[in-house]
């Protein structure tokens, strides 16, 4: 095939997944070096360590997020940053929350910066929704799942962050009580939760 051949599969791969790595280019049977090619010819930018996209693609605040995922498909987005997914907390967090099973070496990323909590069996599988965004598919705990994984994790990010978005869900009705129970008992935290369910 010519480079030409090479350059348009590489440019259709990128419209198309949003974000490309050489590892997208190396499983379509395109030479790597297209990429160094179209990134200086300015048809590809660079927006993180081995990852490009179109140039003028529009931006959004998921962006950050999708090079996560891209980089680390096996993480699903947790605890702070999944409250902010759903919408359910104020709190700005600096690091991007994600879970791995347990076992998992911490994702080698250079940015955005990562705060890894690692989850066993069910307590990583269990609850877990795909949102599209840029192209790309984040996983991220439910609304339920994340409710339960905050009260579990209280002394990490704060008993008062987790009231609020306990709160949040109410208010939203995003609260679904029989899937908050079922993530209660996986994670074992029922009694923890239970009184401030009643108070609320």
């Amino acid at each position: 095939m010519t480079s030409d051949t090479h350059n348009q599969q590489a440019l259709v791969l990128a419209r198309q997944q949003g974000i490309l790595r050489s590892k997208d280019l190396k499983e379509a049977g395109i030479p790597r070096v297209v990429l160094a090619r179209l990134s200086a010819s300015g048809l590809l930018e660079k927006i993180g360590r081995g990852l490009y996209r179109v140039p003028g693609t529009a931006t959004s605040e998921y962006e950050s997020l999708s090079q996560v995922a891209v980089r680390v498909p096996q993480a699903v987005f947790c605890l702070l940053t999944a409250l902010q997914i759903h919408d359910l907390t104020t709190q700005l967090p600096r690091e991007v929350w994600i879970a791995m099973p347990r076992g998992s070496h911490a994702p080698k990323v250079d940015y955005p910066p990562i705060r890894m909590t690692q989850f066993t069996g069910e307590a990583y599988s269990e609850g877990i929704e795909v949102m599209q965004r840029n192209q790309v598919s984040l996983h991220v705990y439910s609304v339920a799942k994340t409710l339960v994984d905050c009260f579990k994790h209280r002394n990490k990010i704060g008993l008062d962050v987790a009231l609020e978005a306990l709160k949040e869900a109410r208010a939203q009705n995003k609260l679904i009580m029989d899937e908050l129970w079922h993530h209660a008992k996986i994670a074992r935290v029922t009694d923890i939760m239970r009184p401030y369910l009643e108070s609320i």
